[in-house]
C-alpha cells in the first residue's frame, strides 16, 4: 500500500513539474524533432503538438514524455528551463505499468 501511495505521489509531482514549455525546450536542448520524441517516447506527434500548444492530453501521455526526457538526463522544475542532472533516471515512474498505458496517445 505504501509503495502504491509513493508511486502515485511521484506521478503527481512529475505531472505538476513537467510543462508544455519544458517539452519544447527539452527537444531544443537535445536537438530532437517532434518525430524523434514521438519515436523515443511512444507518443504520437499529434499528441506532442497538442501538449506543447497547451491543450490537454492524458496523464499517461505526459508521464511517457517526462519519463523519456528524464532518461536523457534532463530535470524539470516549474518556472525554470530544463537542466541536466547526474542521475535523474527514475524520477518519473515508468508509465508502462499503469492501467491506462494502453490509452497512450
Amino acid at each position: 500500500m505504501a509503495a502504491l501511495a509513493m508511486k502515485i505521489t511521484l506521478e503527481r509531482i512529475a505531472l505538476f513539474q513537467f510543462t508544455p514549455k519544458h517539452s519544447t525546450q527539452a527537444r531544443a536542448l537535445l536537438g530532437w524533432s517532434l518525430e524523434t520524441l514521438s519515436r523515443e517516447a511512444g507518443v504520437s506527434v499529434e499528441a506532442i503538438q497538442r501538449f506543447e500548444a497547451g491543450a490537454e492530453v492524458l496523464d499517461v501521455t505526459r508521464l511517457a514524455l517526462a519519463y523519456r526526457l528524464e532518461a536523457e538526463g534532463l530535470v524539470f522544475f516549474p518556472g525554470f528551463a530544463p537542466g541536466r542532472a547526474m542521475s535523474v533516471r527514475g524520477s518519473t515512474p515508468d508509465p508502462v505499468g499503469r492501467a491506462d498505458y494502453a490509452m497512450i496517445e
